[in-house]
């Protein structure tokens, strides 16, 4: 376009609006997109829980190898529970489902270690950054549920 010349205005109606989606749609901040199970397969009291806790179960349920390497500080160790992922999971079934265990749906320590795995995963950290981070958040709150 010549110096001086302006560009017609149903050219701006046009591009306007183009420019200002294209600049709030780039590409995801995350450098990893998590694994997560389907809401559907989960019983009923999680599908009617809040979205962190449902999220929770969903990436706990997706991710055992992560979640078993995470420790809990909410006290579950004295009912047994020896990772963040048994705050979600029980264990199996003979027939090989799994048995969802409830004590993560009361429990806010529990979800807001996973919420806060599934954030730091997000930004590309690994396990052992992120148990460091959960270690020092968290070890406040009360015992360990892992050596």
């Amino acid at each position: 376009m010549a110096p001086g010349k302006k560009l017609p205005y149903w050219l701006v109606l046009v591009l306007l609006p183009s420019l200002f989606i294209a600049g709030c749609s780039g590409p995801d901040s995350s450098s990893e997109t998590l694994k997560m199970s389907s809401l559907a397969d989960l019983p009923a009291e999680v599908r009617s829980a809040p979205v962190t806790v449902q999220q929770a179960y969903q990436f706990a349920v997706a991710n055992p190898e992560v979640l078993s390497q995470i420790p809990c500080y909410c006290g579950c160790g004295a009912i047994g529970h020896t990772s963040n992922y048994a705050c979600y999971v029980a264990g199996e079934s003979i027939a090989g489902s799994l048995k969802i265990d409830s004590h993560a749906l009361g429990c806010s320590i529990c979800v807001d270690i996973t919420q806060d795995t599934m954030r730091l995963m997000k930004e590309g950290k690994a396990v052992p950054e992120i148990r460091l981070y959960i270690d020092q958040t968290y070890a406040q709150y009360g015992p360990t549920n892992m050596p």
